[in-house]
């Protein structure tokens, strides 16, 4: 959202919490209070960061097409060591290499295969966040890959141009894998895209900016011990794995495409002089049409494309300011809720080329219909369990007919930090609290901030890929959250089916009386079967 400096005052709704909840809202509270999570105090790197080191762009992954007609990417997940400051060795993990991984680049319509290869020592897997495809391609926690083994996934890209990217989703794990480095983009193009007037000439000016906190200890690995409820809280920042970062820009207009990467902190973007920028892309691809605005608010995993204006021989830093997090003072401040960071430096060449006048019209968004849902779902966040529930491996939250347009209402009890993720869709965003969404969430979007204390309403339609017993996930997407249980597991399936078994239910020892299909939605329409 647009830093609290530049918005009004925002109406609330009360979110329904019975006694209970509010009991168990409250011990949770306390519990967090008396724990070692008590934050890093207040964070302001302003004017303290020499930036020295060129800003890393990540590679291009190279592809073949194979007999069948597929693209065809390799990754191998694998340790190594890197060296973020000169001399001084960190135990990190990465993609093709010993940090973050490859940015594959595949067109709309074309079918891809990536073989993904494990050579850690421990299993992983590779979910790829934001992308519409079978539930057994997800790379969610059902699909682990273990140490010495091959999986390829194979699927249609068949969504609009959009910056997706893949990380880990082991059960328990994804945390410390994606702290260790495991990341990379997945750029999705298209026609409608290509069409535009639009920086695209990649690591020249249109950029990629995964953004990561990290504290390092006094060997120089990486340290998680400070925490606030949220997770982790780092005092330094990557981009691209680079700390202390500038970007040598040759051009008047550079597209940014900013990824919160980091596994809790949550950031506000904007630039150390106040410019305006213009948002052209959220989550899920491009906007309807450019949107001038200060500052947005990035939650863990949410995206966001911007262009920015530079003049011949400037120099502004991108920085983060306190984002609005919803919650009391105190908890923003325990929470990174205080911190203000430089993030990278722009340095503008003393001769800048030019592209002309960039488009303003940008894609063309069909909005979905409340009238055409036939299903409403209800989704309360609340310590660590979704609808009082925490994560159940051999169990079926849900159950979604394939190609279903359905509204879920998601709200966050807690007067503490949360976040929502969809796998498999991309969603639209109907109201929040008692008010249409701000210009920053009219596009699509996979992953969305949950201020505490207000309802949002979300729409989404189904893809009709159908396996009644391999689930998609949904989950707070601040990974020590995920990681403690707040996550549940959908399947979609054709009308009238009902869920099946879960992979991991067929190997689960002792009773499976926990296993079981959700509560299910609120029908809105006849013809809906569950």
């Amino acid at each position: 959202m647009l830093h609290r400096r530049f918005t009004g005052p925002r109406r609330r709704v009360a979110t329904l919490v019975s006694g209970a909840v509010v009991g168990a809202v409250v011990l949770v509270v306390n519990l967090a209070a008396c724990s070692s999570d008590t934050g890093a105090g207040v964070i302001d790197t302003v004017g303290t960061v020499d930036f020295v080191n060129p800003l890393a762009i990540p590679p291009l992954a190279r592809s073949t097409m194979n007999a069948a007609g597929e693209r065809v990417f390799d990754l191998t997940a694998q340790a190594g060591t890197t060296e973020f400051v000169p001399g001084v060795s960190t135990d990190t993990w990465g993609y093709n290499g010993s940090y973050l991984g490859p940015t594959l680049v595949a067109e709309r319509g074309e079918d891809v295969r990536i073989n993904v290869n494990n050579d850690l020592d421990e299993a992983t897997t590779v979910h790829w966040h934001g992308m519409s495809l079978p539930a057994e391609m997800d790379g969610g926690p059902h699909q682990m890959v273990e140490p010495g083994v091959q999986w390829s996934p194979n699927f249609t890209i068949d969504q609009p141009a959009a910056t997706l990217w893949y990380h880990p989703h082991p059960d328990g794990k994804t945390e410390h894998q994606v702290e260790m480095g495991l990341a990379g983009l997945f750029l999705v193009q298209d026609d409608e895209e290509a069409a535009l007037n639009l920086p695209r000439s990649y690591g020249v000016d249109d950029i990629p900016v995964v953004v990561q906190d990290r504290r390092f200890d006094a060997k120089g690995q990486f340290a998680t011990d400070v925490r606030g409820y949220i997770g982790p809280i780092g005092d330094e920042l990557l981009v691209n794995g680079t700390l202390a970062p500038f970007l040598d820009v040759t051009t008047e207009v550079v597209r940014l495409r900013l990824v919160n990467g980091s596994s809790a902190r949550v950031y506000d973007f904007g630039f150390s002089d106040g410019r305006s920028f213009d948002l052209i892309g959220t989550d899920g691809g491009l906007l309807t049409a450019a949107a001038p605005m200060a500052g947005i608010r990035l939650s863990p995993g949410e995206r966001a494309e911007v262009l920015v204006r530079l003049t011949p021989g400037e120099t502004v830093n991108l920085q983060s300011s306190p984002p609005d997090l919803g919650t009391s003072a105190k908890a923003a401040t325990r929470n990174a809720g205080d911190d203000t960071l430089d993030v990278m430096e722009l340095r503008a060449a003393d001769t800048l080329s030019s592209i002309g006048d960039t488009s303003e019209n940008l894609a063309t968004i069909e909005p979905l219909q409340r009238e055409d849902a036939t299903a409403e779902r209800f989704f309360t966040l609340n310590g660590y369990t979704i609808n009082n529930r925490l994560m159940d491996m051999t169990r079926i939250d849900e159950t979604i007919d394939a190609g279903a347009t359905e509204v879920w209402t998601v709200d966050n009890a807690m007067p503490l930090p949360h976040n929502f993720h969809v796998h498999a869709v991309q969603f639209q965003v109907l109201r929040v609290g008692t008010e249409p969404p701000p210009v920053e969430l009219l596009g699509w979007k996979d992953t969305i901030y949950l201020e505490p204390g207000v309802r949002y309403e979300l729409i989404m339609q189904f893809p009709e890929y159908t396996d009644p017993d391999f689930p998609y996930m949904f989950h707070c997407h601040m990974l020590s959250h995920e990681n403690a249980g707040m996550m549940g597991q959908f399947v979609v399936v054709k009308p009238g089916e009902r869920a099946g078994i879960p992979p991991s239910a067929h190997n689960a020892k002792g009773p499976q009386s926990n296993r079981a299909v959700g509560s299910g939605p609120r029908v809105l329409g006849a013809a809906h079967g569950h």
